[in-house]
């Protein structure tokens, strides 16, 4: 079992070779209550829901990924390396006390993408048609972003960005050092590494979405939990198995 980290907010020191560095760029974060059991069985074997306060969420998070390279700090892979993305997202924790993200789908405007992904760590990534928009009114940032996945299956999102803010269930939802993904048999820890998340408010101005009933999860209502942030810079290592050895991207 991991001992707490001093600073939730702070990754700790990857181990392992880096696989591979990107950016995220002008994220929204919605997030709703859901049903414990539910997330529960959308979970890779030997996780569980990870709960803030007895309270299980499910995320939809579109933004932009920009500049994937190989590595630590290689060039960014052009064109492929850049796209966006809107996910539908769980929040898991292991035996080892390793609090991560298990993702119920991610779509993207980038076939190749969708591709090595799913090949390489068996996420459930999907081809879609995306747009993104941004403009200044009144001194603050509104961005806007639409999903149209191949099924049909559509989503709209437009925020307002406010000022600096962190509360405790923000950071809960975001600082995340680590993705649990069921691959290949087997369930595999994915970690990463980023600089704390700049938090900051963000208000709804347009919300119509079908990501998450698709998914799997009955939510209602307006959003319970929203945030922004305008950029990271994330890190992978080599996957590790659930109670396991380091494995190649491969699961080899």
């Amino acid at each position: 079992m991991l001992p707490p980290p001093a600073d939730p907010r702070s990754a700790p020191d990857l181990t392992g070779p880096v696989m591979m560095h990107q950016h995220w760029d002008d994220l929204a974060f919605l997030h709703w209550e859901a049903d414990p059991a539910q997330v529960a069985a959308h979970l890779p074997p030997g996780t569980r829901p990870d709960l803030f306060e007895g309270r299980a969420y499910v995320g939809l998070i579109p933004f932009t990924l920009r500049g994937a390279g190989p590595g630590r700090r290689g060039p960014a892979v052009p064109y492929v390396g850049t796209f966006l993305e809107t996910n539908v997202r769980m929040y898991s924790v292991d035996d080892e006390g390793r609090h991560g993200v298990v993702f119920a789908s991610l779509d993207t405007s980038r076939l190749l993408a969708v591709l090595g992904a799913q090949a390489l760590f068996g996420l459930p990534y999907r081809w879609s048609a995306m747009t993104r928009a941004v403009r200044t009114r009144g001194g603050a940032r509104e961005l806007g972003w639409t999903c149209r996945t191949r099924a049909g299956v559509r989503s709209r999102v437009a925020v307002r960005e406010g000022e600096p803010f962190e509360d405790d269930l923000g950071v809960f939802l975001t600082a995340r050092f680590g993705l649990h993904v069921a691959h290949l048999g087997r369930t595999r820890w994915v970690p990463n590494e980023h600089e704390p998340w700049p938090l900051r408010r963000a208000e709804v101005l347009d919300l119509d979405d079908g990501l998450v009933a698709a998914a799997g999860f009955d939510v209602q209502g307006p959003p319970d939990h929203v945030a922004f942030a305008r950029r990271v810079t994330t890190r992978f290592a080599v996957p590790r198995r659930i109670g396991g050895e380091l494995q190649s991207p491969a699961g080899r």
